[in-house]
């Protein structure tokens, strides 16, 4: 089967012209936004040769074909008067559908999931350390917790509490990233809530330190293990830039 032939396959299975809005490709999937999803013949397009797979992501539904097959079948499609867009424009498309909850889920969901990576890796590490100071493990080799060297529980808890510690920051730098700002400025941002300057959370919670009074009234600390203040303020840094840059080019 022709490329030109896989297109139109692919037109008639995600149910003809009037029901594609527009499409994009990355390195190895088309990327079809689509007026009713309802008339995707999803099995057929499943079953079109060179189609390794489809699935609906973030309002987009996702073929794959591989790296350089995209490309080709992306040109066949071009061939017949479809709108396409850039993978930029049509996720900004995509971000517009569904109702306010299933937005703001999909808005969560960019600014964490690229998180999920770093925070299992430390986990791992993190279980990793626990099993091997246990006194039951550590007995197997002769060993006490005793005999562990105070530089090895330092090593291993800059391995397992670094990405915890300053999680507010890795926030701050992916919201800033999500809500179109400089990502650079919202991770600084976000360090600046874990500043060694404030006062530790944790340490304050725990009566070990007392918190700053801004204005002689306001309790100020770190915002250690917080996530919501730092999405928060990734969010409001990135719309002000925005507004700033605006701004700066109307001048």
């Amino acid at each position: 089967m022709s490329y030109a032939m896989i297109a139109e396959e692919l037109l008639s299975s995600l149910g003809g012209k009037e029901n594609v809005v527009s499409v994009a490709h990355c390195a190895t999937r088309l990327r079809v936004m689509v007026a009713n999803e309802e008339k995707i013949d999803k099995e057929r397009i499943e079953d079109t040769e060179k189609v390794k797979g489809a699935f609906f992501n973030s309002g987009q539904y996702q073929i794959i074909f591989g790296t350089g097959t995209v490309n080709r079948v992306f040109e066949a499609i071009q061939g017949l008067d479809l709108e396409t867009s850039s993978k930029s424009e049509i996720k900004e498309a995509a971000n517009k559908q569904g109702t306010a909850f299933q937005r703001a889920i999909r808005t969560f969901s960019d600014v964490f999931v690229p998180l999920i990576p770093a925070l299992v890796a430390t986990g791992l590490f993190m279980g990793l350390r626990g099993l091997v100071t246990r006194p039951e493990v550590l007995a197997i080799f002769g060993l006490t917790p005793e005999s562990i060297p105070a530089n090895f529980i330092l090593y291993t808890q800059i391995l397992t509490d670094t990405a915890f510690i300053f999680l507010p920051a890795m926030v701050a730098w992916s919201a800033s990233r999500v809500f179109g700002g400089t990502p650079l400025i919202g991770l600084v941002l976000g360090l600046m809530l874990v500043s060694p300057a404030l006062p530790n959370a944790w340490a304050v919670g725990f009566g070990e330190a007392d918190p700053l009074l801004f204005f002689g009234f306001i309790p100020v600390v770190g915002y250690q293990g917080s996530v919501i203040p730092a999405f928060i303020a990734g969010f409001l840094t990135a719309k002000l830039e925005r507004r700033i840059r605006e701004s700066c080019l109307n001048l």
